[in-house]
């Protein structure tokens, strides 16, 4: 541990000469014993190591450990003092959050509504549900439609939870959500593989049905076939939801039983939903009819955002040219929030220049104006919609550095300083937090609200001088005018990366983009699957490109090194790039889903060839689609800077189509 945070400990103990009122450090051990005693929900090693922590700088995280660790049992002075005692921290409002979530559970209205006015963090949905809840108390019947409108919202969008659940059924008593809302959420729960929270929407309405939830999740071929020979009423809405789960297992053998017995049986918006379903699975497979299914849709606006954004997909990948009308069709037809991601900005604008012609020009006017309102250096889309209008990616002009007041002024703030204390003794998560917080919530002044761009640059420079690069970056992200390439795109490494890079012809943007995607490049970086290090590479990974690139003794704790690390994920790299002759997209994804993926998502022989855009667009998994688009964005980031010229992005994307039959497959024992 102490080699592995050297150089943490030395700022740790800078951090804490440069500010007096931090005291003596001491007991990081302690810190770290108790942070682990939290995760283990080891209440008697928290309470006998509490004393320990008293005057080191991360007190109000062993305070908080402790006391959170038995929130249940507390009394309400305990929690009140802890906030009183740790006022205006991160740790405060963490507290809070976590009381009024006990608080509503308890139906404790009273206390939930005095306290909640102090929440600062304000993002926590279901605190939100409960606080809807109380209006819904109040007003009852005369609840106005926004409410209504803003707990559906919250609630379709949770995963599960107690708070918008009560909410709802709130609601729906009040007669102010229809069933069919109530079902909906239903639908999206059993979709999203979610079973649980499918069972609490119809305990809302339908308490008598619920056993039948779990049959038709469990088997809904058994579920319908026992269904279509029983007498009596069908009950429609369980025929539906029986109809979804089937889908995501096999949509073709879904479109059959829809097509074949249950069609009759739905209303027109259920079966437009069933439709949706089928092609979304169907789309996502690449492998069967989904623009057929979308096509018996009689009204896309019963469609969520996320059916129609895979019947877009859908319609760019089919055949040699999309299908630019349906394109246009299903964008259209999405929610507002969904048309406002600059993915369905760009593809709009291509479908409107697509459809225009010499007589209709007005199309290429609005696809001009709706890439001018997106094309900057931010991003994939962003990229694509500059090269659009015949601009390539260039470093922006550097914004001023931060003035010497400036950067006191972020050097003074407490949060900061215990979120780069926490991060330096290896309480990562913790840090992170912190920092996030008080670039958000807090600025340089002390004052509530996000902080601005001079602040969030100076922010993002002493992430920068302390080697926090994920700090580094993600805060100079956010800045909305001024962009910083230096703390966007930092080189840490520099030496290392670009003597590899040229040893076994790698370009050290790819290699930049892709470490900047996988790690922030922080060294000890460790994934919840067991990938490490910049690169972060898994450990079988690692032993067989070792043995591929004939590094005799290896062993996987050598993968923590920072050169073993770089050595091994750039020959993986390497490998796999020539295995998908040359392509970055299909590299990328390949070091992000593994090699088999990519080579079945290219397509079969006969498969069109389609711009690298479309075929990144249409990846099934949706880390990986995302990870694809970053790593290129980065990449073409990476490389002006390194360069110094203005670069493109399509030309690394190029395009993808299937394997010539007759070149080999050199790597095809790639793990």
């Amino acid at each position: 541990m102490i080699v592995k945070l050297s150089w943490g400990l030395l700022f740790a103990v800078a951090t804490v000469l440069a500010n007096p009122a931090f005291g003596q450090a001491r007991g990081d051990d302690v810190l770290l014993e108790m942070g682990q005693a939290f995760k283990s929900g080891d209440r008697k090693k928290l309470a006998q190591l509490l004393p320990q922590a008293k005057g080191h700088p991360l007190e109000s995280w062993a305070a908080y450990w402790e006391l959170r660790a038995r929130l249940e049992e507390a009394s309400p002075q305990e929690v009140q003092d802890f906030m009183a005692r740790f006022a205006g921290s991160y740790l405060e409002d963490r507290l809070r959050n976590d009381w009024l979530l006990l608080l509503g559970q308890r139906r404790d209205w009273d206390a939930f509504a005095a306290e909640h006015p102090q929440y600062r963090m304000g993002d926590d949905r279901e605190v939100r549900c409960y606080l809807l809840a109380i209006e819904l108390l109040k007003k009852g019947p005369a609840a106005p439609a926004a409410l209504a409108d803003e707990v559906r919202r919250n609630w379709y969008a949770q995963r599960d939870d107690e708070g918008c659940t009560l909410a709802a059924g709130r609601l729906f008593d009040a007669k102010k959500m229809p069933a069919q809302d109530i079902w909906k959420k239903a639908r999206l729960s059993v979709d999203a593989l979610r079973l649980r929270a499918a069972r609490n929407a119809v305990e809302l309405i339908a308490p008598e049905v619920l056993p039948q939830v779990g049959d038709l999740y469990a088997n809904p071929a058994k579920f319908l076939a026992a269904h279509a020979t029983a007498t009596g009423k069908v009950r429609k809405e369980l025929v539906l939801l029986a109809l979804i789960r089937m889908a995501g297992n096999d949509p073709d053998v879904a479109a059959t039983a829809l097509d074949s017995k249950w069609s009759v049986h739905l209303l027109p918006e259920e079966r437009n939903w069933a439709w949706g379903v089928i092609g979304k699975q169907a789309a996502l497979k690449q492998g069967s009819p989904a623009l057929e299914y979308f096509a018996k849709v009689e009204k896309d606006s019963d469609l969520t955002s996320e059916m129609l954004a895979w019947k877009a997909r859908a319609a760019l990948r089919a055949g040699s040219r999309p299908q630019w009308p349906v394109v246009l069709e299903a964008i259209q037809a999405m929610d507002d929030d969904a048309r406002k991601d600059p993915t369905w900005i760009y593809w709009k604008a291509r479908a409107l220049q697509a459809l225009a012609t010499d007589a209709r020009p007005a199309g290429r006017a609005e696809a001009t104006a709706l890439l001018e309102g997106i094309a900057s250096v931010r991003g994939f889309y962003e990229q694509l919609a500059l090269e659009e209008l015949g601009r390539q990616v260039s470093v922006p002009a550097r914004p001023q550095p931060p003035t010497p007041e400036e950067k006191a002024l972020v050097r003074q703030i407490p949060g900061l300083n215990r979120a780069l204390y926490a991060i330096a003794i290896g309480l990562r998560a913790e840090g992170v937090r912190e920092w996030n917080y008080h670039t958000n919530l807090v600025n340089t002044r002390g004052q509530p609200g996000a902080m601005n761009d001079r602040e969030l640059l100076a922010t993002a420079q002493l992430a920068c001088e302390r080697a926090v690069w994920d700090r580094c970056i993600n805060t100079s992200e956010r800045t909305r005018g001024d962009i910083d390439f230096e703390t966007r795109f930092p080189v840490p490494h520099r030496e290392a990366v670009v003597k590899r890079t040229r040893e076994i012809g790698l370009d050290p943007a790819y290699v930049y983009g892709l470490i900047r995607q996988e790690s922030r490049f922080i060294t000890d970086a460790r994934s919840g699957v067991g990938a490490s290090g910049l690169m972060q590479v898994m450990p079988a990974t690692a032993r067989w490109t070792a043995k591929k690139l004939g590094m005799v003794g290896f062993t996987p704790d050598q993968i923590t090194d920072r050169d073993t690390n770089i050595a091994i994920g750039t020959g993986y790299l390497k490998l796999v790039l020539d295995d998908f002759d040359g392509s970055l997209p299909l590299a990328a994804a390949a070091y992000n889903a593994g090699p088999g993926r990519p080579r079945v998502w290219r397509g079969q022989a006969g498969a069109p060839v389609l711009d690298a855009a479309i075929w990144a667009e249409n990846v099934p998994f949706a880390e990986t689609r995302d990870y694809v688009k970053k790593v290129l964005a980065n990449t073409t980031s990476y490389a002006a800077l390194l360069t110094g010229r203005p670069q493109s992005l399509k030309a690394r994307l190029g395009s993808i189509g299937p394997r010539d039959a007759a070149a080999p497959e050199i790597n095809r024992e790639l793990p």
